[in-house]
């Protein structure tokens, strides 16, 4: 189906590698809280090689490589977007490395560094901690100074989450999850990107005037909040999507991706690509973010 004629600030990408995300399984069910108008195509997140400029475009030039924060449309050959969603990859950063950088860790590094103002020597529990934006928490967490918890369901993903430089280790599926933080000190913040029981064990092993960051739902289960014990406990829990500000706060959002791509260029953090599969076979890597298999990004290529 060909393209539809570029608006005068888009840029039209060709498209060399696509990050897949839990959000994309939740459009196919039309949950996610910002699923498009249908008919779409899925793709959040892309890098390619710009081969046609809007009028109205002067900062971005034709065979630049970028990496686009779409919304939708990654997974596909070619596709039109707004120029101020395209960010310049550095020279040294692969495309699929320029796909998989940002939502997981322009996630991550927001809500630990601009909304929980996570300081050096507080002791972070990560939910999650061995998929696509668990991991990113557990490296930026460490690098930000912090002492990291990671959670995660059985041997071979703690081991994942361990070689991402966390500190200790707690299996999902244990059933003293609440005293394990406790014995370790507490949690100063927890970044919680799956909900349900294991909130609850996080929220009560939180220690007071902690922070806890509502990430998402990857359990299936909204978390019961309880102001009371909030308030009693002096604990903030803070909502965070990252997607958002760029529509309505977007001086942090790029700040932060900035600063994102300036570490990956120099080698400092490590995109977490664990499987790679060609279009032709979206089916399969949907699959393993919806099961849950993946132990770090998917990538699709064109």
């Amino acid at each position: 189906m060909p393209l539809e004629p570029l608006d005068a600030d888009q840029v039209r990408v060709k498209i060399h590698a696509s990050a897949l995300n839990f959000a994309d399984t939740l459009m196919c069910t039309g949950t996610y809280q910002d699923t498009p108008t249908p008919p779409f195509t899925l793709g959040l997140e892309l890098a390619g090689e710009v081969v046609a400029l809007g009028k109205d475009v002067t900062a971005l030039k034709i065979g630049q490589r970028v990496a686009v924060f779409s919304g939708q449309g990654g997974l596909a050959t070619y596709g039109n977007f707004s120029a101020s969603r395209c960010v310049p990859i550095p020279d040294g950063l692969g495309y699929d490395a320029a796909a998989a950088l940002q939502i997981a860790y322009g996630t991550s590094h927001m809500a630990l560094s601009y909304k929980a103002r996570l300081m050096p020597g507080e002791r972070l529990v990560v939910t999650g901690a061995a998929g696509g934006v668990g991991l990113t928490a557990v490296e930026i967490g460490k690098r930000m100074g912090a002492e990291v918890i990671a959670i995660a369901r059985g041997a071979d993903k703690l081991a994942v989450a361990q070689k991402a430089g966390a500190d200790y280790l707690i299996d999902a599926e244990a059933d003293d999850i609440r005293d394990q933080i406790k014995a370790l000190g507490g949690a100063d913040v927890v970044y919680d990107a799956v909900g349900g029981d294991l909130y609850e064990a996080c929220f009560r092993a939180t220690n007071p005037d902690g922070r806890i960051l509502l990430i998402g739902f990857a359990g299936g289960g909204l978390p019961q909040i309880k102001p009371n014990h909030m308030l009693v406990k002096n604990i903030t829990v803070i909502g965070f999507y990252w997607g958002a500000y760029l529509g309505f706060k977007p001086e942090p959002f790029l700040a932060s991706l900035s600063q994102l791509f300036d570490w990956a260029a120099r080698g400092e953090i490590t995109q977490h690509i664990s499987n790679r599969l060609p279009l032709s076979q979206v089916d399969e890597a949907m699959e393993l973010i919806r099961t849950r298999q993946a132990t770090g990004k998917v990538i699709v290529t064109p």
